[in-house]
């Protein structure tokens, strides 16, 4: 991976020449990275952990990075002497990429000197926030085409290389069975996956000789866009003529693609003439500014899809194009004593929750499904042997007891003193791991449209310790 150091915003750096000036480095500071609630989803599918990771490993200013800071003269040498040796030594405890995550739970924490646990705010927001983004839009998409599969087809519309190939990466996380991006199939060991387009057909004196051509090229695998003329009258009928030319060389053909018009009509009466045909096996696949709202309606309509190729809609989350992310500091340890850290806001969704925290998901024994979340103090420990009352995290007058339940902790080490301690996955991992992570819900939560409101509540001792320094905060204003 790059050197991807000066990806920063320039108040990042200078708050650390200000903690350098400061006598503050020695400092430890916790920072938690999270998203508020949106419209979207009520729910994230966390992604991008492995590239962050490669980030912070790879930290260090280069002679040209201090050349180029020095130029800025924002800078004293004795900070740019300082930034020679700079590395991350640190620690980054981290929800696993493909666990679902609620609003306000921290996806990562980093508990770091200050500088350094500074600095990577913008670049761990920008990698976290895109990629858990699309993977959990993926996770949309695929919700709704179930049982068929989807592929990614995202990178001619995505909005730069990087969002290609880390958006893809995501979206297979989420649940594509693959990508048509080849550069990012190489870096993670997917299946590339694509046939032929309008132009390949259009090149060829006739569409049957098209689609014989590709054909004889690629017998094993022969899927053909019926398309670019007319979809039933000659894209189909010339499909099934190369069917039949396949079969009697003995090769079973793989299928047909389409790419435009009434997708429910088209694949409803082309599933009715490839049967006709004789050739039932083979298969419909289909594209076309598809999004998980058109395929609920597709599928409502009877569509006889079988595989839906998803590009724009996937790699730029139209509907909702940014993550709300944010990295807030949560602790402070001087001199050997933690000082807890909030935001106080008037604005309840500006509120943070103070301290070096841990996540809790509380399931049931006897169905292994999720009852809620409790947001706690890194430390505590949960009695499961017994009954637990939960509440609303601020109308705390609404309350559910929960029994017979066990807890699971969230978080694993990620980094421990600058040294990556988890291991790595491969995407495929990631997607079973996403899955059974989906599997442990309801389904009143994972619906698409008023999802059922899951709990999510902070432990009687962080809530304890939000109220006092809110209370400690106020009295101090109001001296």
């Amino acid at each position: 991976m790059r050197n991807l150091t000066l990806l920063t915003d320039f108040y990042e750096l200078t708050m650390m020449y200000g903690y350098f000036c400061q006598g503050k480095t020695d400092e430890i500071a916790t920072f938690d990275l999270f998203f508020r609630p949106f419209d979207e989803s009520n729910f994230c599918i966390a992604a991008g952990l492995e590239q962050a990771i490669e980030y912070i490993e790879n930290i260090h200013f280069s002679a040209d990075d201090i050349d180029y800071l020095r130029s800025t003269k924002a800078f004293d040498e004795q900070f740019l002497n300082y930034l020679k040796d700079f590395k991350f030594t640190g620690d980054v405890r981290a929800v696993p990429e493909g666990t679902v995550v609620f609003p306000y739970e921290p996806l990562l924490i980093v508990t770091a000197p200050i500088c350094q646990a500074q600095l990577v705010e913008a670049a761990l927001l920008n990698i976290v926030n895109h990629q858990t983004l699309i993977a959990t839009k993926a996770r949309r998409v695929c919700h709704a085409a179930e049982p068929s599969s989807v592929l990614e087809f995202g990178l001619r519309r995505a909005q730069a290389p990087d969002a290609a190939i880390y958006g893809a990466r995501a979206a297979v996380i989420g649940g594509c069975s693959s990508t048509s991006n080849v550069l990012c199939a190489q870096m993670f060991g997917l299946p590339p996956k694509g046939t032929h387009a309008h132009s390949w057909v259009m090149s060829f004196p006739t569409e049957l000789d098209a689609f014989i051509a590709y054909a004889d090229t690629y017998p094993d695998n022969c899927l053909l866009l019926v398309d670019t003329y007319d979809t039933l009258g000659s894209g189909v009928p010339n499909a099934i003529k190369t069917f039949d030319y396949l079969k009697a060389k003995g090769y079973a053909p793989l299928g047909i693609r389409l790419d435009s018009g009434d997708l429910a009509y088209l694949s409803k009466q082309a599933r009715k003439m490839l049967d006709d045909a004789g050739h039932s096996d083979c298969k419909i696949f289909a594209s076309s500014d598809i999004d998980e709202y058109v395929l609920e309606s597709l599928k409502q309509q009877g569509a006889r899809i079988d595989i839906y190729g998803v590009g724009t809609r996937l790699i730029t989350s139209n509907n909702t194009p940014s993550l709300g992310g944010v990295y807030k500091l949560s602790n402070v340890r001087s001199a050997g004593k933690d000082h807890p850290k909030m935001k106080i806001s008037d604005n309840p969704i500006k509120m943070t929750n103070p301290g070096e925290k841990t996540v809790y998901r509380l399931f049931g024994r006897d169905t292994n499904k999720a009852i809620a979340d409790l947001i706690a103090l890194k430390g505590e420990v949960i009695d499961d042997s017994k009954s637990l009352t939960i509440t609303h995290p601020l109308e705390r007058w609404k309350s559910k007891e929960v029994y017979n339940f066990y807890a699971k902790e969230l978080y694993v080490d990620v980094i421990k003193g600058g040294k990556r301690v988890l291991p790595q996955k491969t995407v495929y991992q990631l997607q079973q791991d996403c899955k059974e992570s989906l599997d442990g819900f309801w389904e009143e939560y994972k619906r698409l449209t008023n999802p059922h409101e899951y709990k999510v509540d902070l432990s009687d001792k962080l809530y304890e310790l939000k109220d006092k320094i809110i209370r400690e905060e106020r009295k101090t204003v109001a001296k």
